[in-house]
Order: C-alpha cells, then sequence, then structure tokens
C-alpha cells in the first residue's frame, strides 16, 4: 500500500525556505507578464531568480522537462514549455514553478492576464483561484482526499466551468510527484484520510468549455483542452496541520 510521507521538524523548515523562494518567484516573473514579451524570457528571469536565492528549478530536467516553468498560455492547460512565442494582449497565462531545496520540494501556480484580458478570461482565473480557495478551507488533519476534491468541484461546476479530469494535485516532498493523486472533482467522505504533517499540492485546473478532455500539443510535453477553450490552473503546496493548513508556496 502507498504510504502518506510525514515530514519532520527540520524538513518543514527547508519546505517553508524553499516555499518562500517560490511564491517570491512567481509574484516577480508576473510582474513581467506583458504583451511582447517571450515565454523564454519569462523563464530565464524564474531560473536566475530561484538560484540567486539558494534554490534550485524543480522542473528543470525532471524526467527531461527542458525548464524551469511551465507556460500554458490560453488553451494550453499544463506543462508548457517556454520557447520564443511572444505574448499578445488579451492572452492569459499559467505560471507553473517548482522549487528543489534541500533535497524537497515545492509547486505553485498562478495564472494571470496579459495586459487587458475579456471579462470572460477573468471571470475563469477568478473561479479557478475561488476553487483553490475553496479547498483549503476545507483541509486539516483526518479529512478525505475526497473532500477536497468535493470542494473544488462544487466551486468549478457552479461557475459554469470544467474540471479537466486527468490533471489532479498530488502529494510530494522528496518527490516532486508522490502519494496520493488529489482529483479534482470527486465525493465527500470518500478516499484516505490525510495525516498531520503531510504535504500536497492543490491544483484546480479548469476548462471554460464543456468537454473534460485533454489532447496533446506535439512537443512531448504540453497538453491543451481538447475543444479548444480556455484554461486556467491555481496550486499551493501546503503543509496539513492539526485545525487546518499552511501555505509554504
Amino acid at each position: 500500500m502507498p504510504q502518506f510521507q510525514i515530514f519532520d521538524d527540520r524538513q518543514i523548515q527547508s519546505l517553508r525556505k524553499g516555499g518562500k523562494i517560490l511564491r517570491e518567484c512567481l509574484t516577480y516573473v508576473a510582474k513581467l507578464v506583458a504583451p511582447g514579451i517571450t515565454t523564454k524570457a519569462l523563464d530565464n528571469a524564474a531560473e536566475t531568480f530561484i538560484r540567486d536565492h539558494g534554490g534550485l528549478p524543480g522542473f528543470k530536467g525532471y524526467k527531461g522537462f527542458p525548464a524551469t516553468l511551465c507556460t500554458s498560455v490560453n488553451e494550453e492547460c499544463v506543462h508548457g514549455i517556454p520557447g520564443e512565442r511572444l505574448l499578445k494582449e488579451g492572452d492569459i497565462i499559467s505560471l507553473d514553478a517548482g522549487v528543489l531545496l534541500d533535497d524537497l520540494y515545492t509547486d505553485a501556480c498562478i495564472t494571470v492576464a496579459v495586459g487587458e484580458a475579456s471579462p470572460d478570461a477573468l471571470r475563469l482565473i477568478q473561479y479557478t483561484d475561488d476553487a483553490l480557495v475553496a479547498a483549503l478551507r476545507v483541509i486539516r488533519t483526518g479529512i478525505h482526499i475526497g473532500d477536497i476534491s468535493a470542494a473544488i468541484q462544487e466551486i468549478v461546476e457552479g461557475g459554469g466551468y470544467t474540471v479537466l479530469r486527468a490533471l489532479t494535485g498530488h502529494g510530494l516532498g522528496t518527490n516532486l510527484h508522490q502519494y496520493p493523486d488529489i482529483p479534482n472533482f470527486g465525493a465527500s467522505g470518500k478516499g484516505p484520510t490525510i495525516p498531520f504533517h503531510t504535504i500536497l499540492a492543490i491544483e484546480p485546473i479548469v476548462s471554460a468549455g464543456k468537454s473534460s478532455g485533454i489532447t496533446e500539443g506535439g512537443d512531448g510535453w504540453t497538453l491543451k483542452t481538447k475543444d479548444g477553450a480556455l484554461s486556467a490552473h491555481m496550486e499551493h503546496t501546503v503543509l496539513i496541520i492539526q485545525n487546518g493548513c499552511e501555505i509554504l508556496a
């Protein structure tokens, strides 16, 4: 049987430090997002920031991934590879990154508008963030994975949006992805119960369309919504405490 990883005080301190680097990195890179910048320029900025602050890029080289950031634009939902693509006014972009510090991973993502985005795009981003907040509100020691899943699904579908069902949150720590998977849909009271001092990545990945399917983008990494609809992605790494959770990244 797979097991939750439980973290000691020393590991938690390292995760807090790595998470702080990651939070500050994404805040910094988000401010650089503007029409005319390339996704590669954003990636370079993220890598420099992480290394200058004492961390290592958690994604670069992981299973062969070539970059520090996943830069997923518009209908791209996850794992977009940075390159020479120029961002345009009205695009939305997900900035997903990890930090490795003291052999421990943190993982976070934000979706932001490029310049002035449409009201529909901004509403999608807001509902995705609301779903993440709703999940964090239910998390504490002893709840079921399904309680998190149901909280996310309720907000997403209540807004008229669709969960991309193949994409999930996950445990992390000594590995970037480890037990358990955390679906963004499900039933309260179902699934494993969550122990004290484990670490989870909670990440609603949402489509503005009606299809829950995804398709490959052709580069071996990028995944897109099957129907070409806009997608948004928000993610925090959290530490499970007795009566709630602590946001690490």
